[in-house]
């Protein structure tokens, strides 16, 4: 089976079965669009550029927590979530 199309089965299936697991790519989700909102912006105040360096770092850490989380349910530490 195809690497990708086995994360997929899998985080499929834990947006289905798990609510957890729904709020972290959720969030996720979320910050990516603020970060992009923010990288839009033609001028950017210091306290802008503070919070996109700051919910870089949370989305990172979310991509984290999300990636150990298929990575338990599919028994596999070589699985990784294609890059955003």
């Amino acid at each position: 089976m195809d690497a990708e199309l086995r994360q997929d089965d899998v985080k499929a299936s834990l947006l289905q079965t798990d609510e957890g697991f729904r709020q972290l790519v959720s969030e996720h989700q979320d910050l990516d669009e603020r970060i992009r909102h923010l990288s839009s912006l033609s001028h950017v105040s210091d306290e802008q550029r503070f919070e996109e360096i700051s919910l870089k770092k949370r989305k990172l850490a979310l991509k984290d927590r999300i990636q150990a989380i298929m990575r338990s349910r599919n028994g596999d530490d070589t699985l990784a979530m294609p890059s955003q």
